[in-house]
């Protein structure tokens, strides 16, 4: 049996991370995580606080999303394996989207 392999530019998941990166960049700092989670309590500091421990547990993926994002481009073995690039681009897609899954669930529990 044959084995079907998908062939796609690898440009494609650097764009998804770049977008996922600044959208968990924007709900961080940009204020959109304060703005969507506190906005309108009347705890605001207390609020803004938890949110903080919520963004600082996120903020763990997003670093090592950023690891395997930039790994996957600049370890020389990753740019001539397209398999080892793959895994770590998974890997870094999949860190972010924890990165942003903690936030908004996090989020959600501060309100």
């Amino acid at each position: 049996m044959a084995r079907v392999q998908l062939r796609f530019s690898p440009v494609l998941p650097t764009i998804a991370s770049v977008l996922l990166a600044a959208l968990w960049g924007s709900s961080v700092f940009a204020g959109w995580g304060l703005e969507a989670f506190c906005a309108g309590g009347a705890d605001l500091p207390a609020c803004s606080q938890r949110l903080g421990v919520v963004s600082t547990a996120s903020g763990l993926f997003a670093v090592l999303a950023v690891c395997c994002t930039v790994g996957a481009w600049m370890i020389p073995w990753s740019r001539n394996d397209p398999q080892a690039f793959a895994r770590l681009m998974g890997a870094g897609l999949l860190a972010w989207v924890t990165a942003e899954g903690v936030l908004f669930l996090g989020g959600m529990l501060v309100r």
